[in-house]
């Protein structure tokens, strides 16, 4: 039987224990997990940030091999490596119509429906986003896996199911950052160092990376940061002006979720830019802006849900940026743990340390 991190409860310690997994049924397919991102989403599932159905096994960013299809399932076949989807679009939806697929009406509902059940008592369990990648396995439905291009480190590629595709998809689509353009990315982790080596392949020719730890320099500064700037309150937004001429970036991306940082990511983006929110923040997050300076600036402001990607699209160009080295998938990661490591990958996200944590299976 599969070993899973298990979330009992909204803000309950993580539980490591035995799962049963069913055999596939129509249009679905079982996953031997490889690797698996901790992401800053999965934190806000387990404090109830964001809802949850529970008991829950967490986790939505992974990439294994197929062991196994349910009937009727063509598009993939035991032994093929694949990419979790945490988001599938149905196809049929009014936004999947519109050509919108990350916004999906449906793309969450997988994770309204039991998939498993607890070894110990068979109490059923949910997947978190859909896909329950804390675990040594997983079952899913056939649109949530995506083909891995070849030539693309399997256990590196977990981070295509989330953070790559959330970075890339901002800067590429949200932001349509264009070459020549400055861009200021706040937040330093795995989205946010995603979206710096976007910005980089995008041709921006300054690239201010913000961070609350002066110790992420080097791994922002790796991934293509021309500029690093620790926060430091209201005076963080003017020496990214001061940076840019005093002016602003065209393109302003934030990757954190809280309120002060919007705010500042908004100062500090030119007037008629843009200002791109990717971070996941919560209902009490307040962000607030006068009529005057609305109009004043003229900048646009727009959020971003999976980086507005079509991942059947995005991840072979991805691939191909991978396969010619453009695009660095190890260096973002800075720490590779087990299923028990979780909570304190969870604590050093909160404490704003390392770049990605890849739970290896």
């Amino acid at each position: 039987m599969p070993r899973a991190a298990v979330l009992p409860a909204p803000g309950a310690p993580l539980q490591l224990t035995d799962i049963e997994l069913p055999a596939p049924g129509p249009g679905q397919v079982r996953v031997r997990l490889a690797a698996a991102g901790v992401c800053h989403s999965d934190l806000s599932l387990s404090n109830g940030t964001l809802r949850q159905p529970v008991p829950a096994v967490l986790g939505h960013e992974g990439a294994g091999v197929v062991t196994e299809v349910g009937e009727g399932v063509a598009t993939v076949a035991p032994g093929d490596e694949v990419v979790l989807n945490w988001a599938p679009a149905c196809g049929n939806c009014h936004f999947c119509g519109l050509g919108e697929p990350w916004l999906c009406a449906s793309a969450g509902a997988a994770a309204t429906v039991p998939y498993a059940k607890l070894a110990a008592d068979g109490t059923e369990l949910y997947p978190g986003l859909g896909t329950a990648v804390f675990a040594e396995e997983t079952v899913v439905a056939a649109n949530a896996v995506l083909p891995l291009p070849g030539g693309v480190p399997l256990v590196e590629a977990a981070l295509l199911g989330c953070a790559v595709l959330t970075g890339w998809g901002a800067v590429h689509h949200a932001a349509a950052v264009g070459p020549g353009e400055s861009v200021a990315v706040f937040g330093a982790g795995g989205v946010g160092l995603s979206a710096v080596q976007a910005a980089r392949i995008a041709g921006a020719e300054t690239i201010v990376v913000v961070d609350v730890s002066e110790a992420k320099e080097e791994l922002a500064r790796a991934a293509g940061a021309t500029e690093f700037v620790v926060a430091a309150g209201e005076d963080t937004a003017k020496r990214v002006r001061r940076l840019t001429g005093g002016l602003g970036t065209d393109v302003a991306i934030e990757c954190v979720g809280r309120a002060e940082t919007i705010r500042t990511a908004w100062s500090a983006t030119r007037r008629g830019g843009r200002t791109t929110v990717v971070g996941i923040g919560g209902q009490d997050q307040q962000v607030t802006f006068s009529a005057l300076e609305l109009f004043y600036f003229g900048r646009t402001l727009s959020g971003c849900v999976y980086g507005n990607s079509d991942p059947a699209k995005d991840l072979p160009a991805i691939a191909e940026h991978v396969r010619a080295g453009r695009l660095d998938l190890a260096g973002m990661v800075t720490d590779r743990i087990g299923l028990d490591a979780i909570p304190a990958a969870f604590d050093a996200m909160l404490a704003g340390r390392g770049g990605r944590t890849l739970v290896v299976f």
